[in-house]
């Protein structure tokens, strides 16, 4: 009307007096406080500013949309919006996601609704709350909230949360349409006309949502669920997830109050850590601090660092985050839940559904089934992988419920069974890569089916935690049997895993099990494989020396004249790091002439291939390029009487030995040549101290024939393979030169 009104170039009294409308009915419709004026009003009013057409069409229906809103009269005090927390902390790309959300035009008649998930405790509510009030200036015709009480025993029904929601709107008792489908009707019908939002909390279930959702117009809704409520169609989907560290110590902080300085924020980080980001036991923590002002953050958090009993310490009041859990648990088939509980005792942060159906003893159809139902209450995070993981928190409920529904023998036969699958997987994985074994032939049934090396190689990887943590607990009960086959099946995969951490553990636990068995051969084995971490993952020349030394000692008393070779052979590879060049060659060279006496050709490789290093690092390069050209036609001869797929694996290393020797030797063209073709196929293989010396030499020698773009690059990514490997001096010592290259 203002638009018109200075259009037609008319003062409010000049408007007034050609219309017969007063001044104060068209002061109030002008500035909104009437949306409503009666037809003859507002026909005079047109009439008055000439208006014809669209516009005065547009005129009349806004009046008439405006009457309509006017006949229901909003009663106060129903779905009132709840209060916002105060101290509501991060979560700063999820609100600009409801932002963009509401606010983003959309195509003409398309429904906008946000579903908010995320496991218990995640702080959905809180959340959408915060959003709703952020937002309430942009829907002057209201903003409502409705509890649909989706995990108790008795959720809301639809009926009754739309005559909720039609009441907050106005609609009287005798107006509410009996049906389900009349007054879903209808509230579409108000949402269409009203710009108002709506958050239903704690939805149940698609179905019980679905009637509940808008149709085209200007009504918004947000929805929250700890379900997926992965059948809804056309909406659009956030998952809150825990805060990450800072945000959760920020959070915490606030919670506290004044205290927190004095708590010092490494406490208060610490029990953030604790609580796992998650908003609940934040909270919970915090109302604990905040009542109880004599308590020590520190103190608290030593309390919470007891696993036994950290559940016990998340309640304040009547805030109990196992409560949180437990409603999630109550509503899982009993299959379920029996998998739920049971995935406690596997030892690893995360595992696949095999060993869900080892740990729930049922099949994997089944396993699947349970996983997804876990999943959709946010009991069990998955991804894209195919992995599925517990929050801390929740894993600690698992355990709870373990103990408290299962007994002691139950519980121990469970333990007992996922430990012997996974050390009897991880074995038999580990032998595909030995050279006495290959492809094992008759793995026993209930295993994980592995049936190439790729896929062996990407179980052991990926669930590494997982047979590593059997390993100990199988350690700690006795197996040393058990223990010791699987330390033995890692000897040739840790050549392929060489910068892998818990190498050592292994190996170790290896050794324990041997002496425990009294097995001197055994025993001198896996220290030989202790001394081979010292060499390469961890460069500890001196220690590789003594566990080469306790090695021999034990295989002459044993007899073990092929662990007596690879004693031999890890001492020349220690006393060549100590700079000990002539001592180095002749350990090399015994263990040489041992391996092949005793036609081991896989073992004699390794020997003479050292031995080219001992002799290279002495000075001796002519001497070392023979060993090395010996070293490659062993890889390169099928009939060599190497392992095929070791031979495979170790010729793009030899030929890294061959070009940095032909290099030393000033044979820039050959060394180029030979690098960049080892290079380029090592450039598939996990990053090793290996790759980044062959891409270091590169570098430099083409550097030298002023091949400056090449050699840049290469010493970019040797400086991304050193740091790979945790070699940080190295990679700024490439990364600069690679910077002064360009």
């Amino acid at each position: 009307m203002r638009s018109h009104r200075h259009a037609a170039r008319l003062t409010l009294e000049e408007l007034a007096e050609a219309s017969g409308v007063s001044v104060r009915t068209l002061s109030d419709l002008e500035r909104g406080r009437s949306k409503g004026p009666q037809q003859r009003t507002i026909t005079a009013v047109a009439d008055a500013l000439a208006l014809e057409d669209d516009a005065r069409k547009q005129l009349v229906e806004l009046a008439r949309d405006g009457r309509l809103r006017d006949h229901w009269t909003r009663p106060t005090g129903l779905c009132e919006l709840p209060r916002p927390i105060d101290d509501f902390t991060g979560r700063a790309a999820e609100l600009a996601w409801i932002d963009s959300l509401v606010h983003t035009a959309h195509t003409l008649g398309a429904p906008v609704v946000g579903l908010i998930t995320g496991s218990a405790g995640s702080g959905k509510t809180t959340f959408a709350v915060r959003s709703a009030h952020a937002l309430r200036p942009g829907y002057p015709d209201g903003v409502f909230f409705l509890d649909l009480f989706g995990m108790s025993q008795r959720p809301l029904a639809v009926d009754d949360a739309l005559g909720q929601v039609m009441g907050a709107l106005g609609v009287a008792d005798q107006q509410m349409p009996a049906d389900t489908q009349g007054r879903s009707s209808l509230y579409r019908a108000l949402l269409r006309e009203r710009r108002v939002l709506v958050v239903l909390d704690n939805a149940a279930s698609e179905e019980q949502v679905r009637p509940l959702l808008p149709g085209e117009g200007a009504g918004r809704v947000l929805v929250t669920s700890r379900r997926l409520l992965a059948g809804l169609e056309g909406v659009r989907r956030l998952v809150l997830g825990p805060l990450p560290l800072p945000e959760a110590t920020e959070l915490l902080a606030g919670i506290v109050g004044e205290r927190s300085a004095a708590d010092g924020e490494a406490a208060l980080a610490r029990l953030a850590q604790l609580c796992g980001g998650l908003p609940l036991a934040l909270r919970i923590i915090g109302n604990r601090l905040a009542s109880r002002p004599g308590w020590s953050a520190f103190e608290l958090a030593a309390r919470l660092s007891d696993e036994e009993r950290r559940l016990d310490q998340f309640k304040a009041g009547d805030l109990k985050i196992a409560n949180a859990f437990g409603m999630s648990y109550e509503q899982l088939a009993p299959s379920a839940r029996r998998v739920f509980r049971r995935l406690a005792v596997v030892p690893g942060r995360d595992f696949g559904a095999a060993l869900a159906a080892v740990a729930g003893g049922t099949s994997i159809e089944d396993a699947w089934d349970a996983l997804d139902e876990l999943v959709d209450l946010g009991l069990l995070q998955d991804s894209t992988s195919g992995r599925y993981r517990f929050h801390d928190l929740v894993r600690l409920f698992a355990r709870e419920r373990l103990q408290e529904e299962e007994s002691p023998a139950e519980r121990d036969e469970l333990t007992g069974r996922v430990t012997s699958w996974l050390l009897r997987t991880a074995t038999t994985a580990g032998r595909w890569f030995e050279p006495a074994y290959g492809r094992p032939e008759r793995p026993d049934a209930d295993l994980a089916v592995l049936p190439s090396p790729e896929q062996a190689d990407l179980w052991l990887r990926v669930n590494v935690a997982n047979w590593l943590g059997a390993m100990r607990l199988a350690a700690s009960s006795g197996q040393h049997a058990a223990v010791l086959d699987c330390a033995e099946s890692m000897r040739w995969f840790s050549d392929r895993w060489i910068h892998g951490p818990h190498w050592h553990e292994v190996f170790t636990l290896g050794a324990q099990a041997a002496a425990a068995l009294g097995d001197l051969a055994q025993h001198a084995t896996q220290l030989n494989y202790l001394a081979w971490v010292q060499g390469i993952p961890l460069d500890s020349p001196d220690t590789m020396l003594r566990y080469a030394a306790e090695a021999l000692d034990l295989a002459v008393r044993g007899g073990t004249t092929v662990q007596i070779a690879w004693s031999h052979h890890y001492t020349a590879i220690a006393l060549r790091k100590l700079g000990r060049s002539e001592e180095a060659v002749a350990s090399a060279s015994q263990a040489a002439g041992m391996f092949k006496s005793l036609g081991d050709t896989d073992s004699y490789y390794a020997s003479i291939s050292n031995l080219g290093h001992c002799l290279r690092d002495g000075g001796r390069h002519d001497e070392a390029l023979e060993r090395y050209r010996e070293a490659f036609a062993l890889v390169s001869d099928e009939g060599s009487g190497m392992t095929a797929s070791i031979a495979a694996h170790l010729r793009p290393y030899t030929l890294a030995d061959l070009g940095r020797c032909l290099g030393l030797l000033g044979r820039r063209g050959e060394a180029i040549t030979t690098l960049t073709e080892a290079t380029t196929v090592m450039a598939s293989f996990d990053s090793n101290i290996m790759q980044a010396l062959a891409l270091e030499t590169l570098a430099a020698l083409l550097e030298q024939e002023g091949r400056t773009d090449e050699s840049r690059r290469a010493y970019a990514r040797a400086a991304e393979v050193f740091d790979a490997i945790g070699d940080a001096e190295a990679h700024s010592r490439c990364h600069a030169l690679a910077t002064a290259a360009s």
